[in-house]
């Protein structure tokens, strides 16, 4: 898997937990529909990745299944997972262990999970890994509407058309984890 790949699922793991530990028993939902993704990155040495633009329609159950994929990574692979929310700002620092390798994260989430949100990671590798020792990603997420008609919750469209649906992944999760 790729620096960018792994980054990618990482942060999308550190958002579910991010939201889920931001408030305690009841998180904020993303409204149901479509949403599109738009995530860039770029590690030390490489620089910018071409954004990559994936979307996903959800409901209720989802939302709330993606979110606890998410946590389920993070307290398999983290040691460390600390929220705090400030003036409509979400911090999040964690400490995850790949391998022999430690990634360190820190990030922000902004926005209102009912139209939109965004989320800016910078993550530091050590010792590197796939020789690279910081990758930074931000994540902009916009609800495009109601799910198309041949689209049904869990659907991810990725880039290239590929369609697939989240739920029903091996082990449910869209990263490889149980």
């Amino acid at each position: 898997m790729s620096v960018h790949r792994f980054s990618t699922a990482l942060a999308l793991c550190a958002l579910g937990a991010a939201v889920s530990s931001a408030w305690a028993y009841d998180p904020p939902p993303r409204k149901p529909g479509l949403w599109e993704m738009t995530m860039s990155s770029s590690a030390r040495g490489e620089g910018a990745q071409a954004p990559m633009v994936t979307q996903q329609c959800i409901d209720a159950a989802t939302d709330k299944a993606m979110r606890e994929m998410g946590q389920g990574v993070n307290k398999d692979m983290c040691s460390k997972n600390e929220v705090t929310s400030s003036g409509g700002t979400m911090r999040l620092e964690s400490v995850c262990k790949m391998g022999q390798t430690t990634a360190t994260t820190r990030g922000t989430v902004t926005g209102d999970f009912t139209q939109n949100y965004r989320m800016d990671m910078q993550v530091n590798y050590n010792p590197p890994l796939m020789g690279k020792s910081e990758h930074s990603m931000s994540i902009q997420a916009k609800w495009l509407g109601p799910c198309k008609a041949d689209q049904k919750p869990g659907d991810m469209i990725l880039p290239g058309g590929m369609k697939m649906n989240v739920m029903n992944m091996p082990g449910r999760s869209p990263f490889g984890a149980k």
